[in-house]
């Protein structure tokens, strides 16, 4: 049995003092929503008391599936960075970007080098290059193989949509692929849903064809990802069946919002090859009593 946690969305705040210089840029939009209407809903106790719960349950792995930060200025990198050395070693932490975390050209650089320790594959350099490709990255852990991709991308203003390519789509099915060769239960992790409708069109992933025809060339057994702070379940069909996609409420979002409060996702993994069982479970933070609560359970596989 392999247990694994699965939050997304982080948003950690507050936003720090930004000079004039950063704020000439698409930052300051976000800058804006920021103080007119995210910073109303968000906020650092939600997210304290989902990472308490999960403390608890003991998973063997913790899955964290993008927007560590908001604007991706150099301050929220680092504190980020200092944030994932608090919650976990980096072998039981897998990370990937969203597309808070590339808000502005060249930010999805410095994310990536800034938290490699929690993106880099086993068999990858230990140290950041830059000469080479950090995504999709494959590690092993038990009977589970994960799969760390990125959509994230610098867009213009107004926009947050994510780009998934040829060359990731074809590295990931040969992992895939791989993996289940191997014998191991396949976990994909991606920021933007590559699920068709299920993001608006200025927040859609570009490549949704893409990754559906590399999940069947590969195999999978679960697809995580989060970017629109809601608790979803959909359903990618390829050539060995239907591969539940996950998706989850944003980490850090508090009561008073249209947007389910702050929630993960709390996975099962049983069996073996041929045989796999995966049961889901989401707790979430009950508005009324302020705790959280088993909000849902139902076995995807098996």
């Amino acid at each position: 049995m392999f247990t694994i946690a699965h939050i997304s969305d982080v948003h950690l705040g507050p936003l720090p003092r930004l000079t004039f210089r950063e704020l000439a840029s698409k930052r300051i939009t976000g800058y804006v929503n920021w103080h007119r209407n995210r910073r109303k809903h968000l906020f650092a106790g939600a997210l304290d008391m989902l990472l308490a719960d999960i403390e608890a349950r003991t998973p063997d792995h913790l899955a964290i599936t993008g927007d560590l930060v908001n604007l991706a200025t150099g301050i929220e990198i680092r504190k980020a960075a200092e944030w994932l050395e608090s919650i976990g070693d980096p072998a039981d932490v897998s990370v990937v970007p969203g597309n808070h975390d590339a808000y502005v050209p060249g930010a999805r650089i410095r994310t990536t080098k800034a938290w490699y320790p929690y993106m880099r594959g086993d068999a990858a350099p230990g140290e950041w290059d830059e000469e080479r490709h950090v995504f999709p990255y494959i590690r092993k852990r038990g009977p589970v193989a994960i799969i760390g991709c990125s959509t994230a991308l610098a867009t213009p203003p107004f926009s947050a949509s994510g780009y998934f390519g040829k060359r990731q789509a074809r590295d990931m099915a040969e992992m895939l692929k791989k993996a289940g060769e191997d014998g191991l239960f396949r976990v994909v992790m991606i920021h933007h849903p590559p699920i068709r409708g299920a993001a608006s069109a200025y927040k859609r992933m570009m490549g949704i064809r893409r990754f559906a025809a590399a999940l069947s060339l590969g195999g999978a057994e679960l697809v995580l990802h989060g970017h629109t702070h809601l608790n979803t379940l959909n359903w990618i069909k390829t050539h060995d069946g239907q591969v539940p996609v996950l998706g989850i409420a944003s980490a850090a979002q508090g009561p008073g919002s249209a947007k389910p409060c702050a929630a993960y996702n709390f996975l099962t993994v049983s069996g073996g090859p041929g045989h796999w069982k995966l049961l889901a479970e989401r707790y979430g933070i009950d508005p009324r009593s302020m705790s959280v609560k088993l909000e849902h359970r139902q076995t995807l596989i098996g």
